[in-house]
């Protein structure tokens, strides 16, 4: 009877995450993990083809976290704005709760070898990039924003001042202040379009 493995992958993942977090992507190779989980290198290889396929899992698994929640959040309320104010809450909070991965998606899917992904890889991660741009399109929709600047202007709200909210304190490693939650919300709420009438 064969032994189960002594490391499953989310403890492999786990660990190129906080490699990635504090080095940057350059610092996950397959012997590094192996290493900082005490694995023999081989051993990676029995989970994942190569480091390709490692940055890309490590990627894929950290994103698909994240938007799990932000779906959650945009679907939060039947109305339109509370369900925006608590989507770009989520970022904030996300990245309170999950700073070495927040960490690692400052990077970007092309310093995680993306041009070299498989064809999988790369299918999951565009499916998600379109379930995002879907739900913020319908968001937007049903704030009357049809124009393309307003969809701009709810990308803004919703997705890139809430990470600004954030990047900064990430990059410098510092804990994001108690307030950083709020000022996501009420920025975003500041740009939402006006309500009719």
């Amino acid at each position: 009877m064969a032994r189960p493995p002594r490391f499953d992958t989310d403890q492999i993942l786990d660990a190129a995450v906080r490699l990635a977090a504090s080095g940057g992507p350059g610092r996950v190779s397959m012997s590094a993990v192996a290493q900082a989980i005490g694995a023999p290198s081989g051993s990676m290889y029995h989970r994942f083809a190569g480091r390709t396929a490692l940055l890309a899992e490590v990627w894929l698994r950290t994103v698909e976290r994240f938007q799990q929640g932000y779906f959650a959040s945009l679907h939060s309320d039947p109305d339109p704005r509370p369900a925006a104010r608590a989507a770009a809450r989520h970022v904030v909070a996300w990245s309170r709760a999950h700073p070495e991965e927040a960490a690692l998606l400052l990077h970007g899917p092309w310093e995680f070898g993306r041009a070299d992904w498989s064809g999988e890889h790369t299918a999951r991660a565009d499916s998600g990039n379109q379930r995002v741009y879907a739900a913020l399109g319908a968001l937007a929709e049903s704030l009357g924003a049809t124009g393309a600047q307003d969809r701009d202007r709810i990308t803004l709200a919703l997705v890139d001042l809430p990470l600004s909210v954030v990047r900064r304190h990430l990059r410098a490693g510092e804990p994001l202040p108690p307030h950083a939650e709020d000022l996501a919300e009420e920025c975003a709420a500041a740009l939402l379009p006006k309500a009719a009438g």
